[in-house]
């Protein structure tokens, strides 16, 4: 996968974990949760990885500066996922691949479904595929919307949703694979014009779609994706997930 490569999102505090360390370094079995999606990202065979680093970054770089293939970019403004995405634009010059974006926070990424995103790429060439999964209880998680024909329309935070809305489980879990040129596109027109004055990746399928290009969303990632890690209690939950799953201290699945 020489012509792939991945933005891993890294720079958020961990204000809500109550803990002062950077998010992605949160201890996870015992490692930093961070390394869990890398380890994820290199057996699905990637071999160029951009981290996005903010809050005490070079905390996160000094932790991750053994690892093979790592480039830093640097989000010294919180201003939103898809300004953070921006700030790694520089260094996808001349990219014509695939560009796979993560969160930093998401220790439970399988490589497997990585894999199957980017064998399902290869075959359709979308501007930018999604890879989501129906979730029975999607409280707090956007919605993907579909027209009658099943094809993806876009994404729907909680928030806006109307109450049939609330009533889709296709989650969005912010996994993502984007075509390099298209991805800069997107970047290149997003707005902040919302009550937050932030720029959200989530608004860039919307505007690929609108130029006209194909966006699809693919729900194949496991149940296990489905977990996040926002507070001391869901790291635990994590964690015994981790466990059951057979993960060690080195990443053994």
């Amino acid at each position: 996968m020489d012509d792939t490569v991945a933005i891993v999102l890294a720079a958020g505090l961990g204000t809500r974990m109550k803990s002062e360390l950077p998010k992605v370094l949160i201890p996870v079995l015992g490692r930093p949760m961070i390394e869990h999606v890398l380890d994820a990202l290199t057996a699905a065979g990637l071999a160029r990885t951009i981290v996005v680093v903010g809050y005490r970054a070079e905390d996160v770089q000094n932790q991750l500066a053994g690892r093979p293939g790592i480039e830093f970019a640097l989000q010294s403004e919180r201003l939103g996922t898809g300004h953070a995405v921006k700030m790694a634009a520089p260094h996808l010059t001349g990219q014509r691949g695939p560009v796979v974006v993560v969160a930093g926070d998401s220790p439970m990424l399988q490589p497997s479904s990585v894999r199957t995103l980017l064998d399902h790429f290869a075959r359709h060439q979308p501007a930018c595929l999604l890879g989501t999964l129906h979730k029975p209880n999607p409280h707090g998680l956007g919605r993907i919307l579909r027209d009658d024909h099943g094809q993806f329309v876009g994404i729907v935070e909680e928030k806006d949703a109307t109450d049939d809305q609330r009533k889709i489980t296709e989650v969005n879990m912010s996994t993502y694979v984007f075509h390099g040129y298209q991805l800069l596109y997107a970047l290149n027109h997003l707005s902040n014009d919302n009550h937050q004055r932030e720029y959200y990746l989530t608004d860039c399928p919307a505007i690929l779609k609108a130029a006209g290009r194909r966006v699809e969303a693919l729900p194949i990632l496991k149940p296990c994706e489905s977990l996040s890690i926002n507070t001391v209690e869901e790291l635990s939950q994590v964690e015994a997930e981790m466990k059951r799953l057979g993960y060690t201290t080195s990443r053994g699945s």
